[in-house]
């Protein structure tokens, strides 16, 4: 059985204005399984939460740093941590 796990990633690079946010919440919808959010920061960077099973996360992770991301990704942070709960859903902020 898989342990469920916190997502936080920061991506940086031309991830704005280009429908990041819109194709993250589908590839966190294709692996299912994952709740959270993608929202915009005023430097620029997407933030991605995301909670669910280690390998749909870590799943994701892979996408957000692979070549398949509409834009440009420059680097992604990431760090780990325990789920906190309360999103419905993997929603676009």
């Amino acid at each position: 059985m898989s342990e469920d796990v916190r997502l936080v990633a920061w991506v940086r690079g031309h991830v704005q204005g280009v429908g990041f946010r819109w194709f993250t919440r589908a590839k966190a919808l294709e692996i299912g399984g994952l709740s959270g959010f993608a929202l915009n920061l005023a430097d620029g960077r997407v933030q991605v939460v995301a909670e669910g099973p280690r390998e749909g996360c870590e799943g994701l992770l892979d996408w957000l740093q692979g070549a398949d991301t509409p834009g440009r990704v420059d680097g992604v942070t990431e760090i780990w941590d325990t789920p906190r709960g309360g999103y419905d859903g993997f929603a676009i902020r």
